[in-house]
């Protein structure tokens, strides 16, 4: 029999959602780049974070014992600050009652301001050699640090031993820590300490080079005199015991105010200061000394006539700083910064100062965004680990409730009620299905249920009509309507519906025999408005079609085990679902508003006060997308209407009765679990890559090998209960692997789409028609 819904014209108007779906398309690319470049985004902050905190780019190598033969013995001899005026190395030492106080490897936000606050309180100056990763990460405390008057000198970005780097890693480490100093407190400096030095007699052949090479760049290397030790943690007395210079001897004194605990640094400081006030030292900075010692010169030459200079203090005859500097790296200005007896800093402009405050911003961003990942990091293990623990005992639970007494269980024989025997209808919606039809219906043919079946054709532009009408099967009933869209068809069909039950199934998918007869049992129970069945993917034997088997045995049958325990079931298949036909009307029938309306119509049951259960028995064979491109766009649509009908169906989080269960119960469960989980999954593998490659490769190993194998068990306990074939679970790594990242990819993809108010159109996959008897039912 044939049906034929009129129309009111030759040409139908588009859809308003058609409307939208022109717009949208237009769209879909640039979403997709946006997705990829969040990721890009998510990968560049822990690498950024992860460089900051030496976990990238880290060499730990310290060379020690090294010759010097090759370094001049008057630089061996020489005092602690190395300059090279004109190319030509030359040494200077501190006055003599002068201590110049020094404090590496800060800043910190916990040490730093309690050294400040002791220098402040004693009126003393010093000058810090700071990490260009640290500076970056606290540059309010350098800040703080250079209006307070101090001096600032790099120690490097990274704390590197330089004579293992080439002159490339040498010159980035100086710019990466001029930057950091320029955006965090909008000054350079020529001051330079390397990380591992000592007094300047411990210069070797390896290192020698690398000072000569600063000396080119325009930067004065500073050592020390006097070692506190105060790293040893030996007590205050000891620390300022061994800071005490000898005689009266000037020093440049070494402390620090990072790399652990530095109360006792702190301590021995104010003391310190104290006695050697006492003892008639002052204090200043490295300039200060080198203003100092220049000041002295200038006055010996009785104003430059022994050399024929006249250059003031502070300036050498050929125009270069006093310290022997050529220019002052990483600044577009030639003014001092600090005050005149800074003369090592400088005020950071242009490029360097904007180049400087956007590092210093994206540090803001790696400190705050990269801990707040790892914490939900810690939240989405524990929801992906508690979701697989509450599948394997609720799916265990509901096995052995349905199945008492089908193979000889205990406590009673399962029952939903009196067998329901009458006749039922099924709707099969049909849109250029050609290939899949005529199995789809000569499955139906056979089954053990009384039906009648109706193929609503949705202005199928193929002969799908013609082949439902030529098989000659005297229950098929085709009805043909212009293209308007899934939702329409099934609403059709429920109206042509001759029987309370009906059967909803897709045009490509093939019933076992007792499929409808198991799927309409629960109606037995006056309570229950709607069955999801089981729906297995047919065309498995493939590596895309394994993939989805392995999902839809799973996660979409495991996760309906448990949501039928919890009664909230999310969705029924659309590949095989039955409902009562006055309930599927009291609900205003399949919706149109979101491309998700096998969801849509199941909260709207819920809604109403219909139980929707799970009939595991209920078989039904599907064709599964062939390749990736159908498959992406086939689950972007899913996931995109499955956060449109929750944002449609929102209300219920505060509704009262059945609807407020599904709202507080279901909802945060499907947000938890096929949401937010997901979408925040991916850093689970972008933790475990960096993890492999930066961090620890073994840890990282059998630390995604442990999950790997809680997957598997579930995954194996799925099969179990479905009786599925073990063999396909060979296929589990690599779909963690490829597979998996796909699907978030499309999760985000969606996310994206959604909070952009995009809309998508119906989207009809190619078939092939593959999917004939299912296998292993005769």
């Amino acid at each position: 029999m044939t049906t034929t819904t009129p129309t009111r014209g030759r040409r139908r108007a588009p859809s308003k959602m058609e409307r939208a779906a022109g717009k949208a398309a237009a769209l879909q690319k640039p979403r997709v780049i946006l997705a990829l470049l969040l990721l890009l985004a998510l990968v560049s902050v822990m690498l950024l974070d992860g460089y900051l905190r030496s976990e990238i780019g880290n060499d730990a190598r310290v060379r020690d014992g090294a010759a010097y033969d090759k370094v001049p013995d008057s630089i061996l001899g020489g005092g602690p600050i190395l300059s090279f005026a004109n190319g030509t190395a030359k040494t200077q030492s501190v006055p003599k009652k002068t201590i110049v106080l020094t404090f590496d490897d800060g800043p910190t936000a916990s040490w730093t301001p309690e050294v400040l606050k002791v220098l402040e309180e004693n009126d003393v100056e010093a000058t810090f050699f700071m990490v260009g990763s640290m500076i970056s990460r606290y540059p309010d405390v350098v800040k703080t640090l250079v209006d307070q008057g101090n001096e600032v000198g790099i120690h490097t970005f990274t704390h590197v031993d330089l004579s293992y780097q080439s002159t490339a890693r040498l010159q980035r480490e100086l710019k990466q820590t001029q930057l950091a100093l320029a955006g965090a407190a909008g000054i350079t400096t020529t001051l330079f300490r390397a990380p591992y030095s000592s007094e300047i007699s411990a210069v070797d052949n390896y290192s020698w080079p690398v000072y000569k090479e600063l000396g080119s760049l325009g930067y004065t290397s500073v050592f020390v005199d006097t070692d506190s030790d105060d790293w040893k943690k030996p007590g205050v007395s000891k620390i300022v015991q061994w800071a005490t210079p000898k005689k009266s001897q000037g020093a440049i004194v070494l402390m620090h105010d990072a790399g652990g605990d530095r109360s006792q640094t702190v301590a021995a400081l104010g003391a310190y200061i104290k006695k050697m006030k006492a003892k008639g030292y002052t204090f200043t900075t490295v300039s200060g000394a080198q203003a100092e010692l220049n000041q002295a010169a200038f006055q010996a030459r009785g104003s430059g006539t022994a050399t024929g200079s006249t250059a003031p203090p502070g300036r050498q005859a050929n125009g270069q700083q006093a310290n022997g500097q050529q220019a002052d790296p990483g600044s577009a200005s030639g003014g001092t910064a600090g005050g005149g007896a800074q003369s090592a800093q400088r005020k950071a402009t242009g490029a360097t100062l904007y180049e400087g405050k956007a590092l210093v911003y994206a540090v803001a961003v790696a400190e705050w965004v990269v801990p707040a990942l790892s914490w939900f990091l810690v939240v989405v293990g524990v929801a992906v680990m508690g979701r697989f623990g509450m599948m394997l005992v609720l799916a265990r639970r509901h096995y052995r409730r349905r199945n008492r007494n089908r193979g000889g269980g205990r406590g009673g024989k399962f029952s939903w009620g009196p067998t329901v025997t009458r006749p039922v209808t099924v709707i099969v919606p049909a849109y250029n299905e050609k290939e899949c039809i005529a199995n789809t219906l000569k499955s139906l043919a056979k089954s053990t249920h009384p039906i009648e079946i109706i193929v609503v054709d949705d202005g199928s532009e193929d002969n799908t009509s013609e082949i439902a009408e030529s098989l000659g099967m005297p229950n098929v009933r085709v009805i043909r309507q212009e293209n308007a869209g899934k939702p329409a068809a099934l609403n059709n069909g429920v109206r042509n519906a001759r029987y309370d039950i009906v059967v909803m199934m897709d045009g490509d998918t093939v019933f076992e025999p007792d499929a409808v007869h198991q799927l309409v049992q629960p109606f037995a129970d006056p309570e229950i408005g709607a069955v999801a069945g089981n729906a297995k993917v047919g065309n498995r034997n493939t590596m895309i079609g394994a993939w989805q088997h392995i999902e839809y045995v799973m996660g979409f049958n495991l996760d309906r085990r448990m949501y039928d325990l919890l009664r909230c079931m999310p969705t029924i298949p659309g590949a095989i679902g039955a409902f009562r036909r006055d309930a599927v009307l009291e609900v205003g029938g399949m919706s149109e508003d979101t491309l998700a309306e096998d969801t849509d119509i199941t909260i709207a049951m819920h809604r109403a006060g219909w139980r929707v259960v799970y009939q595991e028995h209920a078989r039904a064979w599907t064709e599964a997308p062939g390749s990736l491109k159908q498959l992406w766009s086939q689950r972007y649509r899913w996931s995109y209407g499955t956060m449109q009908a929750l944002w449609k169906h929102r209300k219920s989080l505060t509704d009262k009765g059945p609807s407020g269960r599904f709202g507080r119960v279901g909802m945060p469960l499907v947000v938890l679990f096929q949401i937010v989980t997901p979408v925040f999954a991916p850093l689970i593998d972008v933790f475990t890559v960096y993890s492999m490659i930066f961090v620890d490769f073994r840890a990282a190993l059998l630390a995604w090998l442990a999950v790997l194998a809680v997957q598997l068990i579930c995954a194996a306990y799925a099969f179990r209960l479905d009786r599925e074939k073990y063999r396909y679970l060979a296929m589990l790594p690599l779909q963690q692997l490829a597979y998996r990242q796909m699907m978030y990819l499309v999760l985000i993809h969606s996310c994206v789409t959604a909070l952009t108010g995009g809309r998508l159109r119906w989207q009809k996959l190619k078939r092939t028609g593959e999917v004939g008897t299912p296998a292993g039912v005769s």
